[in-house]
């Protein structure tokens, strides 16, 4: 399939217009010409965008879907466009940060804020993803670092300890279970949970679940929701409880209280990701400054270290 990016600026010009001569004349092409690139198009893909019956022009539903992909690769080709110029031209360095939602709520902000302080001239780009999404977005060079929950054997990426953090359960405030001090998974398991992120997979999801299966337990999945917050205004809505990283209470919500599991050692971790061998200025002093945090990160990734090497030996 061989389709350039003028078909696509050529497309959503009709698309927007929903006219041919007036996508023609804000294109300055004529008539002719586009019809027969946006049929060219459609050719291609094997499919028709555009009902030519109707009056006015309409999208089909694959027009319309097709519009939105395509309007957000030329707005991606466009903003690396200008930070390729920019950084020609030697006035700022372009880097990019992935994270997955919920490792926002930690120490990353700070990292952040102060990796903007001490690099002024760095034009720097924050990008929501899961881990899954990182590595891949990693290996193709759309970002430089990423923080997830996930550590994933890629011989192109590699991930580094940051921190264990402790999950707790989020409850509606006037759920029966908030009596106890501590909850145990056992006590949860005959619950509604509410599980995320819901793809793409696996992600912090499947270490949810790996809690309950490591202990003999199937939980009851009652919803499952894309993103932190949407799983916390669920539980507010008392649809069910989430079982959320420590940090998460930092998401400071009206109807929804923290309880820590009364289960020992159940932890998810905070991953650092970056491309191997990327020892790049910035990539080398941002990981220094998360390495730097005022937490027992070192310890942590002291004890990983050896249960690796016990493992190796064993």
């Amino acid at each position: 399939m061989h389709i350039e990016l003028r078909h696509l600026r050529y497309f959503c010009a009709v698309a927007r217009e929903l006219s041919f001569s007036r996508a023609a004349e804000q294109l300055h092409i004529a008539q002719p010409p586009l019809s027969r690139q946006i049929k060219t198009l459609e050719e291609e893909l094997g499919v028709e965008l555009l009902d030519r019956t109707s009056r006015p022009l309409r999208l089909t539903p694959a027009g319309r879907f097709f519009q939105i992909q395509a309007q957000q690769m030329l707005d991606r080709m466009s903003e690396i466009q200008t930070a390729t110029v920019r950084i020609a031209g030697g006035r700022r360095t372009w880097y990019a940060i992935g994270f997955a939602p919920s490792t926002l709520y930690g120490k990353l902000p700070d990292v952040i804020r102060q990796f903007r302080e001490a690099q002024p001239a760095v034009d720097l780009n924050l990008y929501e993803m899961t881990t899954v999404q990182q590595v891949e977005a990693l290996k193709a060079g759309r970002i430089d670092m990423g923080f997830g929950r996930l550590n994933f054997d890629d011989e192109d990426v590699v991930g580094e300890l940051v921190r264990e953090e402790s999950v707790m359960v989020a409850l509606p405030v006037n759920h029966r279970l908030v009596k106890h001090k501590k909850i145990s998974l056992a006590k949860l398991a005959t619950e509604p949970l509410l599980l995320y992120p819901s793809k793409p997979r696996p992600s912090y999801a499947d270490q949810v679940l790996e809690m309950f299966q490591s202990r003999g337990l199937k939980p009851v999945i009652a919803l499952e929701s894309n993103e932190v917050q949407t799983a916390i205004g669920l539980v507010v809505a008392g649809l069910g409880y989430a079982l959320v990283p420590q940090s998460v209470q930092n998401l400071h919500r009206e109807g929804v209280l923290y309880l820590p599991l009364g289960d020992e050692g159940v932890t998810t971790p905070v991953i650092m990701n970056r491309r191997r061998n990327d020892e790049s200025e910035l990539t080398t002093y941002l990981a220094e400054m998360v390495r730097s945090l005022p937490t027992s990160v070192r310890s942590i990734a002291r004890r990983a270290q050896q249960a690796a090497a016990t493992d190796q030996t064993a």
